[in-house]
């Protein structure tokens, strides 16, 4: 037993790079530890730049950079924060958030957070880390999935092309990718290798919900028409028009630029910051565009899960923590954070800074937008994770592949699903 909980001890301390002990040097200078998930090299030399900034700056509190992954960063904050070893700052994303929040491992900011910095995100996006009645995590980074396009294929072939005031229908956008489609070329290549939350992001913009929280406060799953028509979209390009190449269904974004770039797919929609990686990889004289994801009934509403801030429950220091939290985000801040991960900031005056505005690289066409994001349906459904891995993916994946239809679909998603809800909601 005792070599077993030593190894569990040192396990946890490589994991979170922390030590234990309440942070405070004999000269009562306070150190927190940030742990933080950036991972481009553009994003981590502007975490570290302001870390370095807050130091020179706050000689009686200091922080420390930790690096984490987002590979397995639930894994780790869970094996962190039940050894009582869990990092002051948290980077992490909103979905990931609602277990930690309900289980008790993150601080309520509801009081911590200054009026500057709560009035300044505006309150769709806090929505996404407002659990019950408290706050968990300040929203700071979002995307916006939207369509990148060879824009010469898209000239030629004379189809109109969309803009954030008169985007495609998602009826208009199945007829464009079939026209655009033939002699082993395809309008659009999907890769859904994680089709969940792409499929229900999406379905925002149709009206779709799919969780709907009852006047007892349990959340049901009921798939109904709004919730069909992304779904069927992507199944008809595939298995009807074949306008969507078929092998890149289980694939990453990453995965399809080569085709993309070999002029094999039109089209690839795409998170909003896949534009560093075509900068950085496409042959020369590639000529791209961002396009909006085509609207639905709701407009070109999107769900989104902001990458956020929190602080850990058993932080000693919460007050500082919210306090460097809040210097990460000043407005001048935030956009050089946005810049770094080609990512939108949250904040309505970040949002305004000329650099998110420009033409190049169609930054002003995802700023356009920012205003239609609003919360991930799952964002507050305890048992996300679990219904998402073992229900909802399979079921969107043998769908979008033509190996089940509509009814199985629907009957996998809500009688399976709820199931697996209801044993997180007893």
């Amino acid at each position: 037993m005792r070599i077993r909980w030593i190894a569990a001890l040192v396990t946890g301390l490589l994991l979170t790079g922390c030590t234990s002990g309440d942070d405070v040097a004999d000269d009562g200078r306070v150190t927190l530890r940030f742990q933080s998930l950036a991972w481009q090299e553009e994003s981590v030399a502007a975490n570290k730049e302001l870390v370095a900034q807050w130091n020179a700056s706050h000689p009686d509190v200091k922080v420390e950079y930790v690096q984490g992954s987002w590979d397995s960063v639930h894994d780790q904050l869970l094996t962190s924060f039940e050894g009582g070893e869990a990092p002051d700052i948290i980077h992490d994303a909103s979905d990931d958030l609602a277990d930690f929040a309900y289980g008790g491992y993150l601080a309520d900011l509801t009081d911590l957070l200054p009026r500057r910095l709560k009035s300044d995100i505006p309150q769709r996006s806090w929505r996404t880390t407002t659990f019950g009645d408290g706050i968990y995590g300040v929203p700071f980074l979002q995307e916006p999935r939207v369509l990148i396009a060879n824009a010469k294929w898209l000239k030629d072939s004379g189809v109109r092309i969309p803009t954030p005031e008169r985007p495609w229908s998602w009826a208009e956008f199945r007829r464009i990718t079939e026209q655009l489609s033939g002699d082993g070329t395809y309008g659009v290549a999907w890769p859904l290798k994680e089709p969940v939350s792409a499929t229900l992001n999406l379905s925002l913009s149709t009206g779709g919900q799919l969780f709907h929280r009852n006047q007892d406060g349990k959340v049901t799953i009921r798939f109904g028409a709004a919730d069909q028509v992304v779904p069927d979209t992507i199944h008809d390009q595939v298995n009807t028009d074949r306008s969507a190449s078929p092998t890149t269904l289980g694939s990453g974004g990453s995965d399809t630029l080569p085709g993309f770039f070999g002029g094999k797919y039109a089209m690839v929609p795409l998170g909003f910051s896949y534009r560093q990686q075509i900068v950085q990889q496409a042959p020369k004289g590639f000529d791209w565009q961002v396009l909006p994801a085509p609207a639905g009934a709701d407009g070109l509403a999107q769900g989104v899960s902001p990458q956020t801030l929190s602080v850990a429950e058993d932080s000693p220091h919460k007050k500082e923590a919210a306090e460097f939290i809040d210097f990460l985000l000043r407005p001048e801040n935030m956009v050089r954070l946005a810049l770094g991960d080609w990512m939108l900031p949250t904040g309505t005056q970040a949002l305004k800074d000329p650099a998110l505005h420009t033409a190049e690289h169609d930054w002003a066409t995802g700023t356009a937008l920012a205003a239609h994001l609003r919360s991930a349906p799952a964002q507050s459904v305890r048992g996300y994770p679990e219904w998402k891995d073992k229900v909802a993916t399979p079921a969107f994946q043998e769908y979008y592949s033509g190996a089940i239809g509509p009814d199985e679909l629907r009957e996998r998603l809500e009688e399976d699903g709820n199931l697996v809800l209801a044993r997180y909601q007893r």
